[in-house]
């Protein structure tokens, strides 16, 4: 993707621009589900929960009661947006730079940053990025009619590719990672994850990363198995994915969504859980897998974190924890980090 150089008049919202062809994107997902169907603890990532359906879902997910993580994080970003929007700008008020969110969904909690530094007089573009053109392209709409002075590039991307084009891209960022996203990582891809994103910027540049925090273990784990059926929605989504896009056979019927939450380790688990003995044909792969009674699909990881936690994984990244923004509850943390000199 080119630099982007608009003028300060220029409020045009730009398409999204795909980044692989389909064909690539389905051969990976066969790859992937070849190697995790194939462990003896069968998994599956969550990066493949976010099709269209698995987004619209998230939405739903976001708005229940029981998922505190959403509307904690909006009351916090709407308190302190002042002095994140701040935090976020470069020194000299005129210098243009690039706001770069990962994961930009729907935008909803992003939009009172933009209002922040739109009413503060910032020079900037707002490049939000989605595996989901859907998102991209809805976020693109509705910010043109919502912002219509906001210069916007969409990119539908994976987090990967989005890290690359952004290194070939001059001039300062600002990158966000909201939501608790950073939390579906293991620990050491989350290292790798970091260190990554690290790697293309410079110290005058800034991340603003949400982190779910340690609180009740009920509460939490409730927000994973929710009252109405939503959340186990979501997770039987990706084997209805993997019908459509692999002609796998999944029968949804025979499959059941289970969550757990250690407070040790502080990680919530998700699992697709088989009912009864049976196979599945992935037809894309040429390849069937045998399933015994109860046998889990690992599929999800949400860890939760504590502020010292944070501080120490942000220092093994080569980055400095500057400020941490929290809700009154202190369930949750928005944290400005910068890396090191």
């Amino acid at each position: 993707m080119a630099a982007l150089s608009p003028s300060a008049a220029d409020t045009s919202v730009l398409p999204p621009k795909p980044a692989a062809p389909a064909a690539d994107a389905t051969d990976a997902l066969a790859r992937h589900v070849a190697q995790g169907l194939s462990r003896p603890q069968k998994t599956l990532s969550s990066m493949y929960f976010y099709d269209d359906e698995g987004s619209r879902l998230f939405q739903q997910i976001m708005a229940l009661p029981e998922y505190y993580p959403t509307r904690t994080e909006f009351g916090l970003l709407t308190t302190h947006r002042a002095a994140i929007a701040a935090a976020l700008c470069p020194e000299r008020a005129d210098e243009e730079f690039f706001l770069l969110e990962l994961g930009a969904g729907d935008g909803l909690k992003t939009k009172i940053l933009l209002r922040e530094l739109l009413a503060g007089g910032a020079n900037f573009t707002y490049v939000p990025v989605d595996i989901s053109a859907a998102a991209v392209e809805g976020l693109a709409a509705s910010l043109r009619q919502e912002l219509p002075a906001l210069r916007v590039e969409g990119l539908v991307a994976e987090y990967a590719q989005a890290l690359a084009l952004m290194a070939a891209r001059p001039g300062r960022k600002a990158v966000l990672f909201l939501g608790s996203t950073i939390g579906n990582f293991l620990p050491t891809d989350r290292l790798e994850f970091l260190r990554a994103l690290v790697r293309p910027l410079t110290p005058h540049d800034r991340l603003l990363i949400g982190f779910d925090l340690q609180k009740d273990p009920r509460l939490i784990r409730a927000a994973y198995d929710d009252s109405q059926g939503v959340t186990a929605a979501f997770n039987l989504n990706l084997l209805r994915r993997l019908n459509r896009e692999l002609g796998t056979d999944f029968d949804l019927a025979r499959w059941q969504h289970y969550t757990d939450y250690d407070p040790l380790s502080g990680a919530v688990r998700s699992f697709l859980v088989s009912t009864q003995p049976q196979s599945v044909t992935v037809a894309a792969l040429g390849q069937t897998f045998d399933f015994a009674a109860w046998e889990a699909i690992h599929t999800e990881n949400s860890y939760k974190f504590t502020p010292s936690l944070i501080t120490s994984i942000a220092a093994e990244a080569g980055l400095e924890a500057q400020r941490f923004f929290t809700d009154e509850q202190q369930y949750f943390a928005d944290v400005i980090l910068s890396p090191q000199g």
